[in-house]
């Protein structure tokens, strides 16, 4: 029943121009910012930590309330891709830097894209889905199954793959040997056991391992990929060149550096546009180091 409630609202929002509807969403974030709630001083005190050296206690809540009304217009775009085609889909993306993906399909041994909760990542996959085709996506299961199953019609109205985050190894090594492109959003918390600790964005952050050690071994191309609204209205879908695994013949070594790099390539983004990250998140809540019990 939840999801069919769930599923009207979001057909009535995408019948509402982009425009006004961003409008509205903005209007929404910048309400939902100035309420008491543990989000959102997760986001304010990851703010604080990872940039307050570099802007004053008044800019970090300005950034903190922008991140809001970001995340209030991504969720009115998120109704439009319900209405998206090939035919309109230059209404709602630019693609910059297709070449680069492009000339990594054609070495025929798949693709990982290397991705983040940046800007609007269910606007990546719809663009890639209908510009390139052949797209797998690894995720987590939403909390609640009504948002988890309209969230996954979202992501498949386009012929992607959803592949789950847990046991799914068997469908990646087969999608890679199809030649298709494995989105990996690779900027969330990760627990000890599946990840290795590399500086992000100036804080030691355990950092899932997993797209090294496929890469590496699969030898199969990164292409850096994030979905960024620009002052035009519209998402710039940003192909990077294809990131440069180090490769020194130690594995431990060669897992944690090309770890490391991934994430200085997300930090790069995230830099960029600081306003449009998940800083929501959680990201350092692994700890490299165990408290002494008091």
């Amino acid at each position: 029943m939840s999801y069919w409630i769930y599923r009207t609202i979001i057909q009535i929002m995408s019948y509402i121009p982009l425009g006004p509807g961003r409008y509205m969403g903005k209007i929404l974030g910048n309400i939902i910012s100035r309420m008491p709630f543990r989000r959102l001083d997760v986001s304010l005190e990851n703010i604080r930590s990872s940039l307050g050296r570099s802007m004053t206690d008044s800019e970090a809540l300005t950034l903190n309330r922008k991140v809001f009304e970001h995340f209030g217009r991504t969720l009115f775009e998120l109704a439009h891709i319900f209405r998206i085609t090939d035919q309109n889909l230059d209404k709602y993306v630019v693609f910059e830097g297709a070449e680069n993906l492009t000339l990594a399909l054609a070495k025929g041994r798949g693709v990982f894209l290397l991705s983040a909760h940046l800007g609007n990542w269910e606007m990546i996959t719809a663009a890639v889905s209908i510009r390139f085709g052949g797209l797998s996506a690894i995720a987590s299961p939403q909390h609640s199954p009504s948002v988890d199953r309209l969230i996954n019609e979202v992501r498949t109205r386009f012929g992607m793959e959803v592949i789950p985050k847990r046991n799914g190894m068997k469908r990646i090594i087969s999608a890679i040997k199809h030649n298709r492109i494995v989105g990996i959003l690779l900027d969330l918390n990760s627990h000890w056991s599946q990840g290795v600790f590399v500086d992000f964005l100036g804080r030691q952050a355990c950092t899932n391992k997993g797209l090294a050690l496929m890469a590496l071994k699969m030898d199969a191309p990164v292409i850096p990929g994030f979905s960024i609204r620009q002052e035009d209205g519209l998402y710039h879908i940003l192909l990077g060149e294809e990131v440069k695994l180090i490769r020194t013949g130690n594995r431990i070594v060669d897992v944690e550096e090309n770890t490391a790099l991934f994430s200085r390539v997300i930090e790069t983004q995230i830099k960029k546009y600081p306003d449009q990250w998940l800083w929501l998140h959680r990201r350092w809540k692994t700890l490299p180091y165990c408290p002494l019990p008091l």
